[in-house]
This record gives structure tokens, C-alpha cells and sequence, in this order.
């Protein structure tokens, strides 16, 4: 690929062109998204794996013209890439952090394996053009293939245990509810006190038995309700949720509301 005088003079400029470009494509692969599922998000193999990959084999591909950077440096684009969309979505999409900060070491991996790939092309004599085309076409041709293939859907049950020295008289009346959860009282954790996921303020049983509701509140705006379908004094209690106001959930993304096409929560008990 033969470079004109300017760009040998200008390196950086043909590299802030690959990014800007990148982020144009990006931005229309979303849109597309968006306009062909409007119910169902972006959750998608070929935007959330296959574009941030593309994108960073072109860049790390685009920010070597004449084949003269080094190993390492085709691996920092990745991790460049990664922290600018996180820092940019903390700022611009703060409801998509949660999602941003989940997929980040999968999109680093993704990344750093076609950047080792655009390296090796690189010292392949051949046309590079051809090569940089054959990558923006990756998340196109997966947006075309990707329909025709069935959704794996499961059911997983997530239990935790904890030994506490008291008797189940004792326990009962907390597990039927805890009026309030003072700020200070559960242990640092990663997803709440760094994240931002809210913390367990309250919740309130009103009745008993089964039948009874009972009404939860998580950190200043999350409410929903968990009606209780399990009831044996002392040693159980069980229910399904119901998220019926969703008001204060604009602090996830969409597709990760407790009822969303891609995730349900269904059921929960002590």
C-alpha cells in the first residue's frame, strides 16, 4: 500500500480517520439493531463479540501503515479501545455501564486475538485494503447469518449458604422481612459499591401465608413485589417476583430488566 507524502508526515491522521470511521460503523451497526429489533436491544453475537474484534484488528491494522510497530503495540490497541468505551459510556450512556463493565474482559480478549491476527497479516505480503474490507464486512455478514441461528435458552437456580448461630425463632421474623437495612450494614462489594447496583434497603410482609406479598426496596428508586407461594413457619419461605413498577430500574440497560426478553427472574426464597 503505497502512502501519499502527507501521510508519512501526518501518521496520527490517518489513525484518528480509522477511529472516527470505526465509530461511525459502530454507531450504524446499532442503528441498524435497534430498527430491525426494537422490542429486543442489541444483544446480539455479531455487535456484542464479533464488531468490537473487527474494529480492533482494523485499528491496530490501520495504525501501522508501513509494518514498522511492534508486537506489543498491535496488543495495546485493544486495551486502548476497551477503557475509551468505558470511560465514553460512563459519560454519554450511564445506564449501559453495567453491561459495558460485564463485557469489557470479553470484548479485551476478542480484541487482543485479531489484533494478533492483523499483526501477522501485516507481515503477509498482500493487499492490505483487502484485507481492512474483509473485517468492516465481519459484523455485516454475522448480522445476516446470525438470525437463522436458534437461541440457547435455560433455566439456572443460584443458592447461597451462610451459617449464622441462632435459633430458626429467632431467624423467622427477619426472613419474613427486614423493615429497614441501615447504609453501612452489608459487607464493600464490587457490584454495588463500585458498580452502583443498589443495595437492599427493606422489605415488608403484609399478610401471611401463601398468597401474602411481600414489598421490597432497593436503593432509592427500585420497588418491586414477591408473592409468596412457599410457607412453613421456622423453616420456609418462598416466592415469585413481580415487577409490575419498573419506574426506578432506568439505572440498567434495557435487556437487563428482571423481565426483559434475555433475563427473568422468577423466583426467590429463604
Amino acid at each position: 500500500m503505497q502512502e501519499s507524502p502527507e501521510e508519512r508526515r501526518y501518521p496520527w491522521r490517518r489513525l484518528w480517520s480509522a477511529i472516527a470511521f470505526s465509530a461511525a460503523f459502530a454507531l450504524g451497526i446499532y442503528v441498524l439493531l435497534q430498527a430491525a429489533r426494537p422490542n429486543a436491544g442489541v444483544i446480539s453475537f455479531s455487535f456484542l463479540i464479533v464488531l468490537p474484534a473487527a474494529i480492533c484488528a482494523f485499528l491496530a491494522y490501520i495504525a501501522d501503515p508501513w509494518g514498522t510497530r511492534s508486537h506489543l503495540q498491535y496488543l495495546l490497541i485493544p486495551l486502548w479501545v476497551v477503557v475509551g468505551v468505558i470511560v465514553i459510556s460512563a459519560i454519554v450512556l450511564r445506564e449501559g455501564v453495567i453491561c459495558i463493565l460485564i463485557l469489557s474482559p470479553l470484548w479485551l480478549l476478542c480484541g487482543l486475538a485479531d489484533a494478533e491476527i492483523a499483526y501477522r497479516m501485516r507481515r503477509v505480503p498482500k493487499d492490505g485494503r483487502a484485507y481492512c474490507s474483509a473485517l468492516i464486512a465481519m459484523p455485516v455478514a454475522m448480522m445476516i447469518i446470525e438470525p437463522a441461528i436458534p437461541l440457547p435458552t435455560s433455566v439456572v437456580t443460584v443458592t447461597r449458604t451462610a451459617d449464622i448461630a441462632a435459633s430458626p425463632q429467632v431467624l423467622w421474623p427477619l426472613v419474613r422481612g427486614i423493615p429497614d437495612v441501615h447504609p453501612g450494614e452489608g459487607r464493600w462489594n464490587l457490584s454495588q459499591d463500585v458498580i452502583g447496583i443498589p443495595r437492599p434497603i427493606s422489605a415488608r410482609l403484609v399478610g401471611d401465608g401463601i398468597g401474602a406479598q411481600r414489598f421490597a426496596v432497593w436503593g432509592d428508586h427500585i420497588r418491586f413485589r414477591e408473592q409468596i407461594t412457599g410457607w412453613q413457619p421456622g423453616r420456609h419461605i418462598g416466592w415469585r417476583f413481580k415487577f409490575d413498577d419498573l419506574a426506578g430500574w432506568q439505572m440498567t440497560d434495557t435487556h437487563l430488566m428482571p423481565n426483559s426478553s434475555y433475563f427473568q427472574v422468577a423466583s426467590g426464597g429463604y
